[in-house]
């Protein structure tokens, strides 16, 4: 966790929240605090209760300049989750330039490792828990993909979406299994993928529930052998990791 005097007012801090789950978006958020503004408490969003999350949330949006980037299933499933981090983070960027230059003595710090994005930045490994500014983007990002996946959860309350946020829990997977997988799914994930059948897919194209180019990576990923087995071609980037919520 950062003090006070420690603090560089330089840096716009960027981070993410939801690249492990199966279900829903990956938000980003970009921060900038102006020259001597602490929020007490604020570190890495996932060493936070919820209700602390909530109460730092607040503080930190009234006082920084801040952007919110999101990236959806759809895109996820096309890009793959590397390349929609990157997307949702670069929007995130873009929303922030609007209240701030930034590219007037602005440095901005990633968290993470690998991710290329529109503006010059450097991945810091573990950010979230060394640089204040990241720390506020990754509560950010956290809360607001929670209350994304609150709403999903008054759309979809059979998949218990409020309190597993989507990630691959042993009780998601057990409901997805029972009730099948939802356009809102990551369906190039494991083990959503193995649930995804042509005419689901069919079905949903008719419906405009999914754009025709996650449909035509879907299907070529579904290739049929003479004797109706189905074989795996995807790429391994896509296949889920899963991971804490």
């Amino acid at each position: 966790m950062s003090t006070k005097g420690t603090i560089d007012y330089s840096i716009i801090g960027v981070d993410e929240a939801g690249r492990g789950p199966i279900f829903g978006p990956v938000v980003a958020a970009a921060v900038f605090f102006d020259e001597g503004i602490y929020i007490e408490g604020i570190t890495d969003s996932k060493k936070l209760s919820e209700s602390k999350r909530e109460e730092l949330y607040e503080k930190i949006s009234f006082s920084a300049k801040f952007g919110i980037g999101i990236a959806t299933p759809d895109e996820i499933d096309v890009y793959n989750i590397l390349h929609a981090t990157e997307l949702a983070m670069n929007r995130a960027l873009e929303i922030l330039s609007y209240y701030i230059k930034i590219d007037e003595g602005k440095n901005i710090y990633v968290d993470g490792k690998d991710l290329r994005l529109n503006f010059p930045s450097k991945c810091i490994v573990k950010g979230d828990e060394k640089v204040y500014q990241i720390s506020a983007a990754s509560i950010l990002a956290k809360v607001t993909r929670d209350r994304i996946m609150k709403k999903f959860d008054k759309e979809f309350p059979e998949y218990n979406l409020s309190k597993h946020k989507g990630y691959a829990t042993s009780e998601h997977i057990e409901l997805l299994i029972k009730y099948g997988p939802t356009p809102y799914h990551r369906l190039t994930f494991d083990p959503v993928f193995q649930l995804v059948t042509p005419s689901l897919l069919d079905r949903w194209l008719t419906e405009n529930m999914i754009t025709l180019e996650r449909y035509i990576i879907l299907i070529k990923s579904m290739e049929v052998d003479l004797f109706g087995n189905r074989r795996d071609v995807r790429k391994k980037s896509r296949k889920a990791k899963y991971g804490k919520y």
